[in-house]
């Protein structure tokens, strides 16, 4: 099945209101800029993000644009801001436009991961007796207090990938990997933007990280002077 669309446009255009996002990325590494400036231009509001973090770094291309525009209005993230800089997300959530719920990075991932497995939830220790427990479930395993947390899925998720065959097989380039394999697997429709498309057959499979049957869709990016090499 050929998965490559013509643009990203094309990709994110049943992308409705109110829709629950995940976006690849990890500081400046791996987020899919033509599908964030795509959502941009198509204006969909009430999104529900899930990002590592909202934006900030590299300001005009990323997630920022969309808070400029008021098109999020919760963020479940384990990063929201940078040290010495108000990004777009903060100037709203100080005033009160948008909604944050921090989750430590680490049970950030495996709720996702949880989410892609089809595993509803899972205790950690991570957050007994802080901000982050406050409300939740907790349980005693083997005399240690534990918190229950609930798997993260999405309707669309927008990952950013280097290579993909026309079958949607990804592989991934160094840091650039992060969050987006695991957010792949953990939304029910999964848009792939890619530096390059290859045939079927010409990835060395012992390089794909993620198969093709978690990709619903597959875009060719477009060069970004970022600021970074």
């Amino acid at each position: 099945m050929d998965k490559v669309l013509v643009s990203p446009q094309e990709a994110v255009k049943d992308i409705q209101d109110g829709s629950t996002i995940m976006f690849g990325g990890f500081g400046v590494a791996g987020i899919p800029f033509a599908l964030i400036k795509a959502l941009y231009e198509k204006g969909t509001k009430g999104i529900t993000a899930i990002t590592n973090s909202p934006g900030g770094r590299l300001e005009d291309f990323d997630l920022s644009i969309l808070f400029r525009k008021r098109q999020i209005s919760k963020v479940i993230a384990s990063y929201p801001v940078y040290a010495g800089k108000i990004n777009a997300f903060e100037e709203l959530y100080q005033k009160s436009e948008v909604e944050l719920e921090v989750v430590p990075q680490g049970t950030f991932a495996e709720r996702i991961r949880a989410g892609g497995a089809g595993i509803p939830g899972f205790y950690t220790p991570t957050g007994v007796g802080a901000v982050a427990g406050e409300g939740k479930e907790k349980r005693i395993f083997d005399d240690r207090e534990y918190l229950l947390e609930r798997a993260l899925r999405a309707d669309f998720a927008l990952i950013k990938a280097y290579k993909a065959d026309r079958m949607g097989n990804l592989i991934y380039r160094m840091t650039a990997r992060n969050f987006n394999p695991v957010m792949a697997t953990a939304a029910a429709v999964t848009i792939a933007e890619v530096d390059e498309i290859v045939e079927v057959g010409e990835l060395d499979p012992e390089s794909v990280v993620t198969p093709g049957i978690y990709v619903s869709r597959i875009v060719k990016g477009e060069k970004y002077d970022v600021g970074f090499k």
